[in-house]
């Protein structure tokens, strides 16, 4: 789906509730296929060891009303109508709230931040003024590294179960909808039939990946809407059919009966019944996809009552059916007349609900690359015309490999649910504690109201959380063995990647080194152009300097590129572009940032080549309409010592111009000024203008034709003498094993071999 429906509220009212209502039927088949898909396994892992069913049906009634409460609590009143307010952009996510944290207090260990970041437009909020007792948390947050360390980690936490549910939910969504064969197949012959043929639709579901969801994702919508339309159907039919009085065990009271009567049972029972709202945490990471309108009317008028109505159904049905304790589950409660179409319905909503998931995995490691936090993989960006749909083929295979393990190794429901539901409710654990940190940070709100969601949500989800964490020896080890893994990963990888950095900022070069380069000493500029890639935002990089070194000749143009992250979603194409010059014009030195949101898709190296030196371009006709004072721009601000040409930089975009100045200390006053240079400005101008910046700008396409070096940096890392114990073990062995066996920055940058030149770098840190 076009993800510029969700900006089409400039429409009249009508277009615009047409708009609302077309997203919200397309958020079914993204957003709630998972979700939707619950009622196939929930009953039968709650009844799979811990509790019996009885004929007295208060074990029925009170899971019922347990189900009937916690769809309402977490899905809709936290989800729906709490959580969703706190979008970054219209974006979602765990990224989501710790980028509109690491805006709102300096809590961000992003290493290369500047001050022209703040004025991105994407970066700049509507606030409310501070509380008293808002900025004392603010305070505490920012004063403690301690805790900058600890938030990440909790965020890191979150994704890595993120990335657990990416390879749990396929396996028990499709395995659940393929036992229903088991009603109509003797027990042998369903034994040896569910297990392949659950591996066989799975290994087809990640082979079809490289795909893409576009070419088939015109019928998610219409699966899951049939889906839903189903389950609500049958829960109808089974209500009025069999107990019309189910709706009675929707009160609390159930509740109550449940825990007197089944006791430690029935706590230990939560890890089945927390798998309803399993999926919940895609309607705010797929926000940005459609709106919070969009999603809030399509889980609110459609979704939740059809859940609802197919969890009161099967109750129903069991209050009625005693007899089938062994055979509790979806489709013993569905007639059997149509029960062939529904298993079929069942097999492709999975299929659907597995996809959603995968495609959200693929997003999350794509967002955590961006902002250092895991190593280099190859990002394949499926669809031209719809953003966001990427597919990574590392990931893939390995989740394919992982989930099949998953389905053979447990081979049934109650065990993969274990497995599910603890990364299910630690996904939201840590949401719960980010979203208090926005409630008081973003929204400044007293900490009281923050407290209160908090001791809420938390403690309902810390419930379910500790009914999972006693099934530790039967399955839900899996995912903490898995988060642990990716958390040492991801910590390791960046922890290692900022002190890369600080390495490169004590060991940059001057600007006066550069600048005294010549035939003097020996060195030569050759024809061409280089693109020299750093994470420095100033200076000059230590590799450059080696690369002279053993080299004494770099080309006649050079430009410092550096691609940095910034905590937003996406930076508009015309803000991306932070130009200025390194030495005075006739050098032929320029440095560009280029920023990226953690959203943002990378250009390949082309287009990237081409943009870079179409801004170029123009940045050396702006700097010289501003040095011939054709513009009263006036820019003030201590300069800290530092030259012009290396504080000042522009921010050049395709219409728009503006200034910046980015120095060190950051504390600087800022007078941003925009004007747009058209073709009849520029034509009048042309006669006045001077020869230099014509020669300049041809020089530059001279130096595109002549041929194009991309050098990077090929290093190694090393943990200085006297470290600890834990940082060598970490920076010796885990970052250096990483490095060696993920994609290189050349591979990343889609460098083209002919064109790269590496400079080996050995970095102590």
């Amino acid at each position: 789906m076009d993800l510029d429906y969700g900006k089409c509220w400039g429409a009249s009212r009508k277009d615009s509730w047409k708009t609302t209502l077309l997203l919200a039927y397309q958020s079914l088949g993204v957003v709630y296929g998972d979700l939707s898909i619950s009622p196939l396994y929930v009953y039968k892992s709650t009844f799979a060891e811990d509790i019996h069913h009885s004929e007295t049906n208060e074990e029925i009634f009170g899971v019922l009303s347990f189900v009937f409460w916690t769809l309402t609590l977490v899905p809709l009143f936290k989800y729906v109508f709490i959580v969703l307010r706190a979008d970054d952009n219209g974006e979602g996510g765990t990224f989501a709230l710790y980028s509109l944290i690491c805006r709102h207090a300096k809590v961000s260990l992003l290493p290369n931040g500047q001050v022209a970041d703040v004025a991105l437009s994407t970066y700049k909020l509507e606030q409310p003024p501070e509380t008293k007792n808002s900025s004392k948390v603010k305070l505490v947050l920012e004063k403690y590294k301690s805790l900058h360390t600890a938030l990440l980690i909790l965020v890191l936490l979150g994704t890595c179960m993120v990335i657990g549910d990416g390879l749990l939910t396929p396996a028990i969504s499709v395995f659940s909808a393929v036992s229903g064969l088991e009603l109509s197949m003797s027990k042998d012959h369903h034994q040896y039939a569910v297990i392949p043929i659950t591996c066989s639709i799975l290994v087809c579901l990640f082979a079809l990946q490289h795909y893409g969801t576009h070419r088939v994702g015109f019928c998610f919508a219409p699966v899951v809407f049939i889906w839903l339309l189903c389950i609500s159907t049958l829960g109808l039919y089974n209500i009025f059919h069999w107990n019309p009085h189910v709706y009675q065990a929707l009160s609390p009271y159930y509740m109550l009966k449940f825990l007197k009567k089944t006791r430690k049972g029935g706590w230990m029972s939560l890890g089945g019944i927390l798998l309803c709202i399993t999926g919940s945490e895609a309607m705010f990471a797929d926000l940005g996809h459609f709106s919070y309108a969009a999603i809030q009317i399509a889980f609110t008028f459609l979704v939740y009552p059809a859940l609802i109505l197919a969890y009161m159904g099967q109750a129903a049905y069991l209050s009625r059916h005693h007899h089938t304790i062994h055979k509790i589950g979806f489709y013993v409660s569905v007639p059997e007349s149509v029960r062939w179409p529904v298993l079929v319905v069942a097999i492709l909503a999975s299929v659907v609900g597995s996809q959603a998931i995968i495609s959200g995995t693929f997003s999350i490691i794509n967002q955590s690359q961006s902002l250092g936090c895991f190593p280099r993989v190859k990002v394949v960006h499926t669809s031209d015309k719809i953003h966001g749909q990427i597919y990574i083929p590392e990931i893939n295979w390995m989740l394919m490999i992982l989930c099949i393990a998953v389905t053979i190794g447990f081979r049934d429901t109650k065990h993969m649910g274990n497995v599910s539901g603890l990364a299910v409710m630690a996904v939201m654990l840590v949401t719960t504690c980010l979203t208090s940190l926005v409630i008081i940070l973003c929204w400044h709100k007293p900490p009281t109201v923050a407290l209160c969601f908090l001791l809420f949500f938390g403690s309902i989800e810390l419930l379910y959380f500790s009914a999972s964490m006693i099934k530790f020896l039967e399955g839900a080890w899996l995912p903490i063995l898995l988060a642990l893994f990716l958390v040492t990963v991801m910590f390791v990888w960046h922890y290692a990647t900022i002190k890369k950095y600080e390495y490169d900022l004590h060991n940059k070069v001057s600007l006066e080194w550069l600048l005294a380069l010549g035939p003097s000493l020996g060195i030569a500029r050759v024809p061409g152009l280089g693109l020299v890639f750093t994470d420095l935002t100033s200076g000059i990089p230590a590799n450059f300097s080696r690369f002279v070194t053993n080299l004494p000749a770099f080309h006649r143009v050079l430009v410092f590129v550096c691609i940095k992250s910034v905590p937003v979603p996406f930076v508009p194409p015309d803000e991306r572009y932070l130009v200025g010059r390194v030495g005075p014009p006739a050098h032929r030195s320029y440095r560009c940032i280029v920023r990226y949101g953690y959203r943002d898709v990378h250009q390949d190296v082309d287009s990237f080549e081409s943009e870079l030196i179409n801004r170029l371009a123009d940045f050396i006709l702006y700097d010289w309409y501003k040095s011939r004072g054709i513009t009263d721009t006036c820019i003030d601000g201590s300069r800290s010592g530092a030259s012009s040409s290396e504080c000042q930089l522009a921010v050049i975009g395709t219409v728009t111009i503006s200034d910046a100045i980015e120095m060190e200390p950051v504390s600087v006053v800022e007078r941003r000024v925009r004007f747009a240079i058209d073709n009849e400005s520029e034509t009048d101008t042309r006669s006045e203008m001077d020869v230099r910046p014509q020669e300049e700008v041809q020089d530059l396409y001279a130096a595109q034709q002549a041929g194009t070096a991309f050098i990077l940096g090929h290093t190694h890392v090393r943990a200085k003498q006297g470290s600890s114990l834990l940082k060598r073990l970490a920076i010796n062995f885990g970052y250096n094993f990483l490095r060696r066996n993920c994609r290189g920055p050349d591979v990343a940058l889609k460098v083209p071999p002919a064109s790269l030149l590496e400079v080996g770098m050995v970095y102590v840190v």
